[in-house]
């Protein structure tokens, strides 16, 4: 009887676990596949022939893979070289532009891209001087196509290569390469033999993220594109035209995709693992560098590349103030007001946007963080090796990561498809056209995010804790209250604000469900762009900016109170 009792909480969390995982990542993903091959109520191969067999499908296959590919090698190029000069030397000013340097990763993808068309658009307000310096008659270059989609993907997505590399070379055992030069190995020899292999598991997690971030883009294609065509755009064009048969078989092509490259990423886990646990030495220290001619040459280089990436950031604070009509053919705006900073806080439809984003971005998060709490206990190695086996906790983990490494559009048409009619797990409830189909949504993307902020703090506890507690008497919801929970809390509110502003900002999953109940802040500055209502769209990007920036402080000092 006491052992039934001593089972009875965990299989209350995993009966609880179990439920998300099978109403929110197994049902709709397995009903999106099993649509797509189905045709009149019949199995068949018919629509994966007749989308493929479409010349603009193949083309939007290719360009989404080529451009991620690409995408890749230029985001390492940026960022690596990066990582090395500010975690390698040192140089006045090298810790205000080490944190300049990740400046991008505040920018919501959206948001970024308007930065980035007010800016660099053919009627931006780089353009617009080059323009009248040179006396042209028209623009000097047309933001659309290739080059314009890598440049925004390099600039928004190389802060994954200087992050992960930054991190990476900070757990480089330096001792390592002291003895390979003792033995006569060269510079180059060291590098590829000695710190190449300590970097890869870093390199890999960061390729990965880039890769799957762009297979994911949507707003810079949708904005600036041209006539590239890409999955995310393909399967939005077609929902909006009502073919939900090729949508729905797009997304699984794209699902398809982005998982293989999470598989490929799992191949290098245990890699990772075995690298983190074999450094044992010391980190390198940071060289000064002593020649008056380079340190001069790095700061400069440092400031050039800093004032590269606040420009569209600033470009946006000040068109936020641009009056209307303001700004036609000027260079830069002729008339400033607050015009637009009082509208979005006077009328009800322009703040019921961002109170939206902020209940449904908060629901998600909350319910991420409670729900999270529940997945890491079950997967603790107490609790696995008594109730759960191995493979049991690998079936969990993959699961709980799937949402995460599919882009946006396909969880979204995978709910939508789910649950936009009546279906067998749910009876007559629908939840398409429902305010609560953004922060379901929103929670499956992002739960990954939490669920590992938080297992990362589980496994840093001390086991003896907890079995101190129960030794003097303490039940288990007092010792989670009193033990666990103080020591956890502070990286738990750290992945659950993570999840939180990436949330506010989210637009892929957004513009294919939403409802006027649930119009979101991202929602609203497509809105007011198309409208040609650029102070406006600018003002909620900057308000949206602020939010994300305090939220990411306070995560971040939780995240140093943690360590």
């Amino acid at each position: 009887m006491d052992h039934t009792a001593r089972k009875l909480p965990v299989l209350l969390l995993f009966l609880v676990t179990a439920l998300v995982l099978v109403y929110g990542v197994l049902y709709p993903n397995l009903a999106v596949v099993t649509t797509s091959f189905q045709r009149s109520g019949q199995w068949t191969l018919a629509n994966y022939r007749d989308v493929l067999a479409q010349r603009v499908v193949l083309e939007a296959i290719l360009t989404s893979i080529g451009l991620s590919v690409f995408t890749v090698a230029l985001c390492a190029f940026v960022g690596v070289p990066l990582a090395f000069l500010f975690e390698r030397y040192d140089f006045p000013g090298r810790r205000l532009f080490g944190a300049l340097a990740a400046l991008p990763l505040v920018l919501p993808p959206l948001v970024g891209t308007v930065a980035f068309i007010f800016l660099c658009g053919e009627s931006g307000i780089l353009a617009r001087t080059v323009q009248h310096l040179l006396g042209l008659e028209t623009s000097p270059w047309t933001l659309r196509g290739w080059p314009a989609l890598l440049l925004f993907h390099t600039y928004t997505m190389y802060p994954f290569f200087y992050v992960l590399t930054g991190a990476g070379l900070r757990r480089v055992d330096a001792s390592l390469a002291e003895a390979a030069r003792s033995l006569g190995a060269s510079r180059v020899a060291v590098a590829r033999r000695v710190l190449l292999p300590q970097l890869t598991p870093a390199l890999i997690a960061a390729a990965l993220l880039t890769f799957m971030t762009s297979m994911a883009s949507f707003s810079a294609p949708l904005l600036f594109g041209g006539n590239v065509r890409v999955l995310t755009l393909e399967i939005f064009t077609a929902r909006q035209r009502g073919d939900m048969t090729i949508a729905v078989t797009e997304t699984v092509i794209l699902a398809t995709i982005s998982l293989a490259a999470l598989v490929f990423f799992q191949r290098y886990e245990g890699t990772r693992k075995f690298v983190a646990a074999a450094l044992k030495g010391a980190t390198r220290r940071r060289e000064p560098i002593k020649s008056g001619g380079v340190r001069v040459m790095a700061t400069l280089s440092a400031i050039v590349f800093s004032v590269i990436l606040v420009l569209p950031v600033a470009t946006l604070i000040l068109v936020s103030f641009a009056g209307d009509g303001s700004w036609t053919t000027q260079t830069i705006p002729s008339q400033y007001t607050l015009g637009n900073f009082r509208r979005l806080f006077s009328e009800p439809q322009s703040y019921e946007v961002f109170l939206n984003s902020l209940l449904m971005s908060a629901i998600a998060a909350v319910g991420a963080l409670a729900w999270s709490f529940c997945v890491v206990t079950l997967l603790m190695r107490r609790v696995r090796s008594r109730v759960l086996g191995p493979g049991v906790r690998r079936i969990l983990s993959l699961l709980i990561l799937i949402p995460w490494a599919l882009p946006g559009t396909v969880v979204a048409v995978s709910i939508a498809e789910a649950y936009g009619q009546p279906g067998s797990l749910l009876g007559s409830f629908v939840l398409v056209g429902t305010f609560w189909i953004l922060p379901v949504i929103y929670f499956l993307r992002f739960m990954p995010l939490v669920v590992r902020a938080l297992q990362a703090s589980m496994e840093q506890l001390d086991p003896s804790l907890d079995e101190a507690a129960r030794s003097l008497g303490a039940r288990v919801w007092q010792r989670f209250a009193r033990v666990t929970l103080p020591l956890v809390w502070p990286g738990a509110v750290a992945g659950t604000l993570l999840a939180f502003v990436i949330a506010l900002g989210e637009y892929v999953a957004s513009v294919l469900v939403f409802v006027p109940a649930n119009r979101p802040i991202s929602i609203a500055i497509a809105s007011e762009l198309r409208d040609f209502n650029l102070g406006a769209a600018a003002a909620y990007g900057v308000v949206l900016i602020g939010i994300i920036a305090i939220s990411m402080i306070v995560a971040g000092k939780l995240e140093r109170w943690r360590a």
